[in-house]
């Protein structure tokens, strides 16, 4: 069996635990000065970290335009996944020729369209023989509906979540954000699952006791605002056991989250302001917006995964750069890593 790998000696974790996740904190990734002048560091290490495991076998859902296509190929020549592409095998190959892309190595099969691709793919993912999904060029409902499926999907007991790594210039640790593309309005027991899989998450990549903040408007809570229930009950779960290894509170505004002087300045006392590691934004629709700010006025880098389902979903868009999209695919391989060793 594969050995994670762990990072070179300058980027070994700094925080409160012997563990070295696959990024650095503190000093080591000052914000620069421009979009132009950062590398994006993180992310590369996280694909570094994955050199030498096994690929994770994975169903490209129908893979039929060229940044899907492309994606795919691209994490297999880093070695990150064993592609099997599933979809319509003469639009797939035609499709490849016209972009002078080689999948002759790969296996491919046949579906006669992108609906057929998803139930296939998922009972492939249910039967063992994949150990996980990356979406193609079908709309992300269309794949989830098969997903969560009661009969015939990847469900468990846990709720499916989405979450974001974001690598910010401006921010000095990773920063996790969930969620922000599958559940819509969560009900309170559903942001408990979202919770806890971000942490299970944050465990796998290796931060040993994440620091997760409940976003909301307003850091008191309210009746009046129901997100800020919501996150009080959070954090009284975290005490109690309803949600395990990491530091949970809310509700926290995102700057006294994320900024131990805006923290100081509303006299906040809590383990987690101005340094959080989890943000659990109250709906999609706040989360979502709050990662394509990150994205586009912060030159932030955000690779994403679907957890809570039987093996991990890798939801790219056609809008990521490639180091994404690479990022992406490692982190399914890091999850199926630790599930080889389970």
């Amino acid at each position: 069996m594969s050995e994670v790998k762990p990072l070179p000696e300058q980027a070994q974790y700094a925080g409160d635990s012997a563990t070295a996740p696959p990024f650095a904190r503190g000093e080591t990734f000052a914000a620069p000065a421009s979009e132009e002048t950062y590398a994006h560091l993180r992310h590369d290490q996280l694909i570094q970290r994955c050199a030498g495991l096994r690929p994770v076998l994975a169903a490209v859902v129908h893979p039929c335009d060229a940044p899907s296509l492309t994606a795919a190929l691209e994490a297999a020549g880093q070695g990150l996944i064993l592609p099997v592409l599933v979809g319509p095998e003469k639009k797939i190959r035609a499709l490849a020729e016209a972009c002078r892309l080689d999948i002759t190595p790969f296996r491919l099969i046949t579906t006669p369209h992108s609906h057929a691709a998803a139930a296939e793919a998922v009972r492939m993912g249910r039967s063992g023989e994949v150990e996980a999904l990356m979406k193609g060029s079908l709309h992300t409902d269309e794949l989830m509906h098969e997903v969560v499926s009661r009969q015939t999907g990847l469900c468990t007991g846990r709720r499916i979540s989405h979450v974001y790594l974001f690598d910010v210039p401006a921010y000095p640790r990773p920063l996790l954000i969930t969620d922000a593309a599958i559940n819509i309005a969560p009900s309170l027991s559903e942001k408990r699952d979202i919770c806890q899989n971000a942490i299970d998450f944050a465990h796998t990549i290796g931060i040993a006791r994440p620091k997760v903040a409940v976003l909301s408007a307003v850091e008191t809570v309210t009746e009046k605002m129901p997100s800020t229930v919501d996150a009080a009950a959070l954090s009284k779960m975290a005490e109690r056991g309803q949600i395990t290894g990491g530091l949970v509170d809310g509700p926290l505004a995102f700057d006294n989250a994320v900024s131990p002087e805006a923290a100081r300045t509303k006299e906040i006392v809590s383990p987690v302001a101005g340094q959080a590691d989890i943000l659990v934004v109250p709906d999609l629709e706040s989360g979502n917006m709050l990662a394509k700010q990150l994205t586009f006025f912060n030159a932030a880098d955000g690779a994403g995964i679907v957890l809570g389902a039987r093996l991990p979903i890798i939801l790219t868009s056609r809008a990521d750069p490639p180091r994404t999209r690479l990022a992406s695919a490692a982190l399914a391989l890091l999850l199926a890593e630790a599930r080889r060793a389970a």
